[in-house]
Parts: structure tokens; C-alpha cells; sequence
């Protein structure tokens, strides 16, 4: 089961340039499930830093959140997929349906004959937005009702699953199934700073509530053993793997 929770393991590389990413990815290369590279890195570095961050054996999370009209999502999404490394990859739920499946054809049609399939993923609400959050925005509903509308929308898109807080994952599962993927982010071990998010959980808690994968960056990247750091996660997911019910 230590297996089986090391690949389930994301670890977020959110550096501002590829030089101190690709020292992290060296360290942690063969003990995690993937690397996410996200706006900043790929903004400051491009697909060059997907080449060489994939070079140490370990795939990449592509996470741009996409959110454009759908045709320009699509033409995104499929070029992601050309990309080096590239094993999953997010659009923005709010981009609305036909958004969501104009992603999901792209990715069908730019993977066809693949036996090695990226996965598409949408974002429910941001880790950092709470209930006066959605207000400011406009949005009805609390945070766990708005994040399972917006799952039930990707799922019926035909994207394999979502990213949304450690808080919806019971209700997310309960309302897309045991296949639907939920990767999850705002994760902090016990006693682990907060720092800008808002809904988290610890891995135990959030492996025992159904999640696929966790995503977690500052516990790692800025702790003074990163691989010690990375162990004792995997070790608190394998725990909520072996009570998951």
C-alpha cells in the first residue's frame, strides 16, 4: 500500500525558475507520483522546463486551468497533450459546459491510440475561496454545494474528475461515482502552517474521504529535508488508504 499511495502523491514544484524546480524534481525523482508544474514555472520557463523536469522519470500535472471560450480551450488542450511529460492537466469548471466538452473532445481526439492516457481534470473552486469569497463573486450556495454542482458538470463533460478542497470530497464522491477522479490540494500535515488556504485537511484525512491524489507543495519544497517530508506524507496517505471504508 506504501506503493500504491507514493503514486498518488503530487508534488507541487512552485518555483519561479527552472534551476532550484529541477533540484527538487532530482531529489524527489522515483519517491513521488508526479511533479505539478503550474503558471508561474511554465509562464517564466515554458515547455523546455516540462522537457527537462520529465527527464528525471517522473510525469508532469500541466496546471494552467484553462478558462476561454471553447475553442481556444481546445486548441490549449490539445497542445498540451504535445508537451513533454505531460500526464494530466486541467481546465476551470466556471468556463461552463460546452467549454468542459470542447476540452474533453480535444483530449479524446489528440490521444486516440494512446495506452498511456493523460488524465483531464477540472477545477471546482479554488482551495483559498471561502464562503464570503463566493459572495464578493456573485456565486449562491456554500462552498461544498457549489463544488459538487460544478463536479456533476464536469463529469457529465466528460472530463475524468476534478480538483477541488479536502472539505468536498465525500460529497463529490457520493455524487460522481467511485470512477470520477478527485485530485485535492489544500493538504497540510498536523500541525503544518495554513498559510493562503482555506480548506484543508491532512493527507490521513483526506485519503480516508475518497481522494485519488493528493497535490501538496510548501510541506515539501520548503521543508530543510524534502525527501524526509515527502516520506512522512506518503506514510499519513498509506494510514488513510488502510481506512478508507
Amino acid at each position: 500500500m506504501a506503493t500504491e499511495a507514493r503514486s498518488r502523491l503530487i508534488v507541487a514544484l512552485d518555483f519561479a525558475s527552472l534551476a532550484p524546480a529541477d533540484a527538487m524534481a532530482r531529489k524527489l525523482a522515483g519517491k513521488v507520483g508526479l511533479f505539478k508544474v503550474g503558471k508561474q514555472l511554465f509562464t517564466a520557463e515554458g515547455p523546455p522546463a516540462l522537457a527537462q523536469i520529465s527527464s528525471h522519470g517522473v510525469g508532469i500535472f500541466l496546471d494552467l486551468k484553462y478558462h476561454d471560450i471553447p475553442n481556444t480551450v481546445a486548441g490549449a488542450v490539445a497542445a498540451a497533450l504535445g508537451l513533454p511529460g505531460v500526464g494530466m492537466l486541467n481546465v476551470h469548471s466556471l468556463g461552463g459546459s460546452a467549454m468542459m466538452r470542447a476540452a474533453a473532445r480535444a483530449s479524446a481526439e489528440a490521444q486516440a491510440g494512446r495506452s498511456n492516457r493523460a488524465i483531464l481534470l477540472a477545477v471546482t473552486l479554488l482551495t483559498s475561496h471561502d464562503a464570503g469569497v463566493l459572495r464578493e463573486l456573485g456565486l449562491t450556495g456554500t462552498p461544498q454545494t457549489r463544488a459538487v454542482k460544478l463536479a456533476r458538470l464536469a463529469r457529465r463533460a466528460g472530463l475524468d474528475g476534478v480538483v477541488a478542497s479536502p472539505r468536498e470530497i465525500r460529497a463529490i464522491r457520493a455524487a460522481c461515482g467511485k470512477k470520477f477522479r478527485i485530485a485535492v490540494p489544500g493538504v497540510r500535515p498536523a500541525g503544518a502552517a495554513m498559510n493562503d488556504q482555506e480548506r484543508v485537511a491532512t493527507p490521513e484525512e483526506a485519503m480516508r474521504a475518497g481522494a485519488d491524489y493528493l497535490i501538496v507543495g510548501r510541506p515539501i519544497i520548503e521543508a530543510r529535508d524534502p525527501v524526509a517530508a515527502a516520506e512522512a506524507i506518503i506514510e499519513e496517505m498509506r494510514r488513510g488508504l488502510a481506512r478508507r471504508v
